[in-house]
């Protein structure tokens, strides 16, 4: 099965401390269309140098907004009489300013109300620094409300203030207003060209807790769906072949479905056989928890799972599946812990089993435990030599490795490592496919691009693949009309790709089809299969909503 996204560390995919995530990537407005795994490694590096200029706290009040004699004056000292009003506003914010540096909140709250009623309607730049000024005041007392409101005041008077936009946001975040929270934010971000490390944090922040929530709500009621039968056949190669079944029976007739591609109907199959206890009930309950999990039914599938894992007079291979799969599912719902004691709890009960190390080799790979993943694929390919995945994946971790150790050597090492695999095993699909991702984050394009024409040619009906090559023509050749066209290609394959749809509605972000782009993210996330991942794309459905709205209001 070719690799149907880019590897990326545990928690890596929904943007996190220190790189730039997906979202952001999407919405820096104007910048190169750089998708490839080598360019969120460059944007990540870049951002965890410290997010660029203005990555201070705003937390003090402003100064003078505008030139004007008088302007360091009080308002009740000598000459106090031939001040202009707005003279007079001024003083009596500078003197405002003077009780906030001294924590004095409320008298500074006092002579900015002060400020704000001497000062002329028609200076409105000046007006909106005192509204500023007393939101930050209020800011301080953790008054949110009246901060939210201050800031809406300054904002009204000057549309593109950051300090006051920000400070509205943080006031929103406190009161629960996440849709708000982030149309600020994303304003803020857009307005300081994503160089402030601060307001990306809290975009980053209100985007998953968004994300979460909704997921949540739409996972629970979402209905059934059946994945493209590419996709199915792609999950069960990683599997070995159980036993030939021979005797009539409900799991017999599940198998038959199996193979005539009626997938439909294997969850009732094995139902009959469960529900008769039959010889092969803990195959059928193996099989029809599968099933369960490639719909996106985690619940239904749990305890048909523990049911096998707990029979022990089963084939202790079923119970080593079963164990790989729940821990499998235990890592979809972000437990690492409990899907590491699965994964070993497997590989003790049945230690000769090949799949076990090469499931808990990816597991590793995902937990960014290079040096584990390598040794178990190099177990499962000891237990299995003709395994071409187990070697490619492996080749694929030791550059990961290297890659990100930046480390020249090893990444020659691996990127030759590469190359053998290919040779040994020339009809391997995803051997292409991760040679590719490797070299087009060395940046040689034409050679990645030869890689997935192979993969390609091995297997016409993979769409992901088409997706990777799409990306690949946009970070080589900044040639949208051919990307899109490859990724419009990998829909025509198989409507069911959710990764085609997420990757359209991040190059629509960048086009600024902001409508269209959300009409491809929420696809995708119809076409979800776990919860972790609809959250993800509700993160960026929602990023793009949000800049359409901060658009109306900017331009």
């Amino acid at each position: 099965m070719a690799a149907s996204k880019p590897v990326e560390a545990a928690g890596g995919g929904g943007g996190g401390g220190a790189g730039l995530s997906r979202w952001q990537l999407a919405l820096v407005l104007g910048a190169p269309i750089l998708l490839g795994a080598g360019a969120l490694y460059l944007w990540g590096r870049r951002a965890a140098r410290g997010g660029g200029k203005g990555a201070s706290e705003r937390k003090t009040p402003e100064g003078r907004a505008s030139p004007g004699p008088g302007g360091g004056g009080q308002p009740d000292g000598p000459g106090h009489e031939e001040m202009s009003p707005l003279d007079r506003a001024q003083a009596a914010k500078n003197k405002g300013n003077k009780y906030f540096k001294a924590g004095k909140y409320e008298q500074a709250i006092q002579c900015y109300t002060e400020a704000i009623s001497l000062c002329p309607p028609e200076k409105n730049l000046d007006l909106s620094t005192f509204y500023q000024n007393r939101a930050a005041a209020y800011e301080q007392l953790q008054k949110w409300t009246e901060v939210a409101q201050d800031c809406t005041k300054a904002v009204e008077l000057n549309p593109k203030y950051v300090k006051a936009l920000f400070r509205r946001a943080k006031a929103h975040e406190k009161l629960d207003n996440k849709k708000e929270c982030l149309e600020d934010v994303t304003a803020v971000c857009i307005l300081e060209a994503f160089q402030n490390q601060q307001s990306m944090l809290l975009a980053d922040k209100v985007l998953k807790l968004l994300g979460k929530e909704k997921a949540k709500e739409k996972y629970k009621n979402r209905e059934p769906l059946m994945p493209s039968p590419q996709f199915i056949k792609s999950y069960f190669s990683s599997f070995t072949e159980a036993s030939e079944v021979k005797e009539n029976s409900g799991y017999l007739r599940a198998k038959q479905y199996m193979e005539e591609e009626n997938y439909d109907k294997i969850i009732s199959e094995s139902t009959k056989e469960i529900e008769a206890k039959g010889k092969y009930m803990a195959e059928a309950l193996l099989l029809r928890a599968t099933f369960y999990l490639l719909i996106g039914n985690a619940n239904a599938a749990k305890p048909d799972l523990d049911q096998v894992i707990s029979m022990e007079g089963a084939n202790v291979k079923l119970r080593a599946n079963a164990l790989i799969k729940r821990g499998s599912m235990y890592m979809q719902q972000q437990q690492p812990v409990l899907s590491t004691q699965d994964f070993n709890m497997a590989a003790d009960i049945d230690p000769q089993n090949a799949d076990v190390y090469h499931h808990r080799g990816q597991l590793k790979i995902l937990l960014d435990q290079v040096e584990e993943a390598v040794e178990d694929f190099d177990e499962c390919i000891r237990l299995r030599p003709d395994s071409a995945l187990a070697q490619a994946q492996k080749c694929f971790a030791l550059y990961r490795q290297a890659y990100t150790g930046n480390n020249p050597l090893p990444v020659q090492v691996a990127m030759k490592g590469f190359e053998d695999v290919i040779k040994k095993f020339p009809k391997c699909a995803e051997g292409y496919a991760l040679y590719a991702q490797a070299l087009t984050d060395q940046q040689q394009f034409g050679k990645a691009d030869e890689m997935y024409d192979k993969c390609i040619d091995l297997e016409p009906d993979n769409a992901t693949t088409y997706v990777h090559k799409g990306l690949l023509q946009l970070q080589w050749k900044q040639d949208l009309d051919k990307g899109l066209e490859l990724i419009s290609k990998a829909i025509e394959i198989d409507n069911k790709c959710d990764f085609a749809y997420e990757t359209m509605g991040t190059i629509e972000v960048q086009r600024g089809n902001l409508d269209k782009a959300i009409e491809m993210f929420n696809k995708a996330i119809n076409l979800a299969k776990s919860e972790m991942e609809m959250a993800h794309l509700y993160s960026l459905c929602d990023a793009a909503y949000a800049q359409t709205e901060v658009a109306k209001k900017l331009l």
